[in-house]
């Protein structure tokens, strides 16, 4: 039961009876129902263990590739989208709709930050994020602050949680720190069960490697994530061989899941991202033959260093490297694409990504996830098709070009113009992203290290903590739709109902509690900019209305809580301060927040 010492009855009876309209709804298992891509069933979390250095040995005789299965005929697809162009030119933004899009497109609204974006306009102020300057890599803050020394070596992640929850809550370039946090939930590398020297080092890397790449190219993206030492581990291409000729065959688990998750799906999609159909069944992108064919031409990857247990972990921001003794030489077919027998790892990697890169499934895959991540859990047909096409063409040319994507998905009419009579538009925030707008809010600081503990235990924190997913599949599916509730019956995906339980609801506020009254770590909530209106319950709880809900939350709501507020007396400045904490409290517990509009 979550309780709050420094309130009134008032505040914690408000806080209950909101928080209850919001629980629930999820934490079960249901089949799937997808609206265009398909979710994955939930597997185990692949062994991260490191595979055993590679010992040269002859290579074996290239084995002919499959011919290839014939292709079934589709049924014919749907119509086009007449719906409006993705880009709008919209007026300038008032406060609401300021701090609404600076929520989606980042994680928090200040009101310097409001300012500026009701200055320039949305376009500009992508610009501004677009151009603005990278900060420190968490590689450098890690061994600035004393983590890449042998004595660190074998941590259990020691400061990586700290150097994210530093770039989250303090980093002004908030679209490219949120960027980062959508692909981790893609391309999934977890911390969950690596024992490996240096893995708070690997993890760091992986985490940058995201970061340099949030504005590039798909394709170099896909690239960069697959030679990563954290994906080569996690995924076990690490280390994988060619077939011996005595038993030994390729890991699969890297080839299967770069198709499956990160690029295409398991069924052909049309271009708004329904399903492709043949005599009523779904096409299936690959097959196991697919699999096995694509896992040969990922063998021969390795660290880049001979000792990877020593005292310099610098190897693991290196992409691996080749060797060309392990690596499968014989013909592979991927998709319709031949990789000829005799053309070395490298340059099989990059045929193999190729194909994958430009299959026609992936815009619509790979849209729809970030329109999810960013805007909305059931976007339209039609608004996948635009940000698809966006994919497709950046109107230069250029196909996979993440800045014209990420345009595409924040400037999009179902994005920016709020259709009331749509009950299934919006997102439930996921817990990540409701802490690090508070901590923004709030103006959390630290002296300097970060000590916010690791936060993915739901009965007394959030139930999630970036880069630490149970699994490959994230910590919730893209088509996860929660069972026994209104939206089972209409097929409605809410992928973060996945985290939300009794259990969830509750150690989320007592985590926002504990935030609010002492911090978490050794950082540290300011709450003087509420002090001024603490005396006004009304227009103080409408400030913290506008930093968090962006015009979401009524004005009963905030009438409501206001009138709890001022239950707790407001003469001195103990009680000026257990204002603003109630008030931010019954915010962050009332559905109106939680849902995203």
């Amino acid at each position: 039961m979550f309780r709050f010492p420094w309130s009134s009855a008032a505040v914690t009876a408000a806080a209950a009876a909101l928080s209850a309209c919001g629980g629930g709804g999820g934490g079960g298992d249901s089949p799937a129902t997808p609206s265009g891509a398909p979710s994955p069933a939930p597997g185990p979390a692949p062994a991260p263990a490191p595979a055993p250095a590679p010992t040269p040995g002859p290579a074996p005789a290239p084995d002919p590739a499959p011919a290839p299965a014939p292709a079934p005929i589709p049924d014919p697809a749907p119509a086009p989208s007449t719906l409006p162009a993705a880009s709008l030119v919209l007026p300038l933004p008032n406060d609401a709709q300021a701090s609404r899009f600076l929520a989606q497109a980042g994680f928090a609204a200040s009101e310097a930050d409001i300012a500026t974006l009701k200055s320039v306009g949305y376009n500009a102020w992508l610009d501004l994020q677009f151009l603005a300057p990278r900060t420190e890599s968490h590689w450098d803050w890690l061994t600035r602050n004393g983590y890449a020394t042998d004595a660190k070596k074998t941590a259990n992640f020691d400061g990586f949680p700290n150097s994210v929850w530093c770039k989250f809550i303090t980093s002004p370039d908030q679209l490219r720190q949120r960027m980062v946090l959508a692909l981790s939930e893609i391309f999934v590398v977890s911390a969950v069960g690596a024992t490996l020297p240096w893995r708070t080092m690997m993890l760091a890397a992986y985490a940058d490697v995201l970061e340099d790449n949030a504005f590039g190219t798909f394709r170099g993206l896909l690239e960069a994530v697959a030679l990563s030492p954290a994906m080569g581990t996690f995924l076990a291409m690490r280390g994988s061989k060619n077939d011996d000729g005595k038993g030994r065959q390729p890991d699969e688990n890297f080839a299967r899941e770069v198709m499956q998750l990160f690029t295409i799906g398991l069924v052909q999609l049309n271009l708004d991202g329904s399903v492709q159909t043949s005599g009523g069944r779904p096409i299936e992108t690959y097959d196991q033959t697919t699999v096995t064919q694509l896992a040969r031409a990922f063998t021969g990857w390795d660290f880049d260093t001979a000792n990877a247990a020593g005292a310099d972990p610098s190897f693991m921001r290196r992409p691996m490297v080749n060797t060309a003794a392990n690596f499968s030489s014989g013909a592979k077919s991927v998709l319709g694409s031949t990789i000829s027998a005799g053309v070395d790892g490298p340059a099989a990697l990059r045929q193999a990504l190729d194909t994958l890169a430009n299959h026609p499934n992936v815009g619509p895959f790979f849209g729809r996830q970030l329109i999810q991540r960013f805007v909305c859990s059931n976007p339209s047909a039609a608004y996948v098709q635009r940000v698809a096409q966006a994919f497709n063409d950046n109107g230069q040319g250029v196909r996979g070009d993440l800045k014209a994507v990420l345009r595409a998905v924040l400037m999009d009419p179902e994005a920016r113009l709020i259709d009331a009579g749509v009950t299934s538009s919006g997102k439930l925030r996921e817990p990540v992203l409701r802490f690090v707008q508070v901590a923004r809010s709030i103006k959390l600081s630290s002296a300097g290290q970060w000590t916010i503990p690791e936060t993915s235990d739901p009965e007394t924190r959030l139930g999630q903590s970036p880069f630490f997913s149970p699994s490959v599949f994230n910590f919730y599916r893209p088509g996860y739709v929660p069972p026994n509730s209104s939206m089972t019956a209409g097929g409605v995906t809410a992928p973060e109902f996945q985290l939300l339980n009794e259990v969830t609801v509750t150690g989320y506020l007592n985590f926002m509690q504990t935030l609010l009254t002492t911090g978490q770590g050794d950082a540290k909530p300011d709450l003087t900019d509420d002090m001024a209106l603490s005396t006004d319950a009304r227009a103080m709880v409408a400030r913290q209305a506008l930093l968090l809900g962006g015009g979401s939350i009524s004005d009963a709501t905030q009438q409501r809580i206001a009138a709890a507020v001022t239950t707790i007396a407001a003469n001195t400045d103990d009680g000026k301060i257990n204002r603003s904490r109630a008030g931010w409290m019954l915010l962050l517990a009332c559905p109106e927040y939680q849902i995203q509009k």
